[in-house]
């Protein structure tokens, strides 16, 4: 019996190298594709945001309105009526989507502006010691990624 099993191990083992060094079935070794070319040239498939998604599904006719309507044109009547009933929320909405949302203004102060002076005055001694030569328009830039009211105050 255990010669039989002995066997039977080595030939499975066998059966197992012949079908790994097959010419057929060989793994690829390196890069499977030539340079420059692309292993998935479509991409990764495009998922939909989610206003892309509203828009599709606002676009689509409501089933329950008698007029045949989309969506949007039942939702901005809805509202519309809201609004004129005196609902400050809708009306805050409707001129937010229709005139565009107000800017915010921001007070600043003498002190805040000599902050923004001496930050500009240390990037631009911090570049020179690095070697690197820095204006104060590239600082002041680099200072509004930050906080865009840097480029008001200076402006």
């Amino acid at each position: 019996m255990e010669l039989k099993a002995m066997i039977s191990k080595t030939e499975a083992t066998d059966n197992q190298l012949e079908n790994s060094t097959s010419p057929t079935k060989r793994a690829v070794i390196g890069r499977p594709f030539k340079p420059g070319q692309s292993g998935n040239p479509a991409g990764r498939p495009k998922s939909l945001t989610l206003s892309e998604a509203y828009r599709r599904e606002l676009a689509k006719i409501d089933p329950h309105d008698a007029l045949k309507r989309t969506f949007a044109e039942v939702l901005a009547e809805k509202i519309i009526v809201k609004a004129s009933k005196g609902d400050v929320a809708a009306l805050k909405e409707i001129a937010d989507r229709v005139e565009g949302k107000a800017k915010q203004t921001i007070t600043l102060t003498t002190d805040r502006r000599e902050q923004v002076e001496r930050a500009i005055e240390r990037m631009i001694e911090r570049a020179g010691e690095q070697g690197q030569a820095l204006s104060r328009q590239d600082a002041i830039t680099a200072l509004a990624a930050y906080a865009p009211e840097v480029s008001q105050l200076l402006y």
